[in-house]
This record gives C-alpha cells, structure tokens and sequence, in this order.
C-alpha cells in the first residue's frame, strides 16, 4: 500500500494540512501560503505527495515528493 499523501486545505474559514486519510489536522492557522510551505515540508520529509486545494475544496496544485506514479512525459 502506497504511504498517505499530505493534504492542505481549509475548513470553517481556518487553513489546515493533515496526512490523508487522518481524521485529525496536523497543523492549523495561518495563511493558505503558510499551510502550503508546512504541507510541502511534510511531505518532503515522507517522500510522498502534497494535494493543495482550493477555497471551494476542488484540488488547486499537486506536488510529489517521492516515487512519482505519474511522472512528467517530457523528464526522461
């Protein structure tokens, strides 16, 4: 099974970023830049992928930080 990626997003106003598939956010506050840099640091440090949504909820940017199952056609 492939390790949880890291999600950032926001909930009742505030900006989040929590391991996927947790209940729980891992940190909370600030802005949504502020949560982006703290999900791309999680997930550097897991190797895995880091999903920023939008305000609506729909996904905005995704970045991989470890075995990308989807890389890039034009990186050979």
């Amino acid at each position: 099974m492939a390790p949880e990626g890291i999600e950032t997003y926001n909930e009742d106003g505030e900006w989040k970023s929590k391991v996927q598939g947790s209940s729980r956010a891992a940190h909370v506050g600030g802005t949504k830049a502020e949560q982006a840099a703290v999900g791309r640091d999680m997930a550097r440090a897991r190797g895995v992928e880091h999903t920023i949504k939008k305000m609506d909820g729909t996904i905005g940017e995704k970045n991989s930080y470890g075995n990308d199952p989807n890389p890039p056609r034009d990186k050979n």
